[in-house]
């Protein structure tokens, strides 16, 4: 197996995050935009990141490939067959990957990868405005239905926790993060997914590619 993918997009750490849950040994190859890698290009012909290969297999897209990945190691089960919770687990793997990244968004690519990977300025007023009016309603639905569980779906971590706690490292990575005073369920969620095995060396190994200690 291989994974194509830059080590701080939130997609590629979610189909890491996910391999680690699941005991699956996945390397990663990192690839950068426009790379001319073959294999990468022959699993993702678009070039959209991240990319996988299995054998004569290949695939591109977060979510196909930890489909891929749940379907061939269905054990620990971290996309769950009761229809319900499948059901909402799939909504916040897309709620992360659709609205929560392009709230996020923003703010990452201005702040972080223009000037550290483009050498140059980032539209800092776009950042701020995704900072400032599109991130709380997100953070404020968030707040609204973390369970005292402290899963988002069922009692046990899921796709739904991994997918959702992913663009939030690119957010601190950013300088933002929920103020506990405001959200304090969603500060606490975060802080108990990011030091979990699956986040925290990660984590830990992007801040010192992008200089932040």
């Amino acid at each position: 197996m291989m994974l194509f993918g830059v080590p701080v997009s939130p997609f590629v750490r979610k189909v890491m995050a996910f391999a680690v849950e699941k005991g699956i040994d996945l390397p990663l190859t990192p690839v950068g935009l426009g790379d001319p890698n073959p294999d990468f290009i022959a699993a993702s012909p678009f070039k959209k990141m991240p990319a996988f290969t299995d054998g004569d297999f290949s695939i591109s897209d977060s979510t196909a490939i930890v489909t891929y990945l749940e379907a061939k190691h269905p054990e620990p089960a971290m996309i769950p067959a009761d229809p319900a919770n499948r059901a909402r687990v799939i909504w916040f793997d897309e709620f992360a990957d659709t609205i929560l990244t392009g709230a996020a968004g923003p703010i990452f690519f201005n702040r972080v990868v223009m000037p550290k990977f483009m050498g140059q300025e980032g539209d800092l007023a776009a950042a701020n405005k995704a900072e400032h009016e599109a991130l709380p309603p997100v953070m404020d639905y968030l707040e609204g239905v973390i369970p005292a569980s402290g899963f988002l779906v069922g009692d046990a971590l899921s796709l739904a926790d991994i997918a959702v706690a992913s663009p939030f490292v690119n957010a601190e990575h950013a300088g933002v993060k929920p103020s506990a005073a405001k959200y304090p369920k969603l500060s606490a969620w975060i802080a108990a997914m990011h030091v979990r095995p699956n986040f925290a060396p990660w984590i830990g190994r992007e801040r010192k590619m992008l200089g932040l200690g």
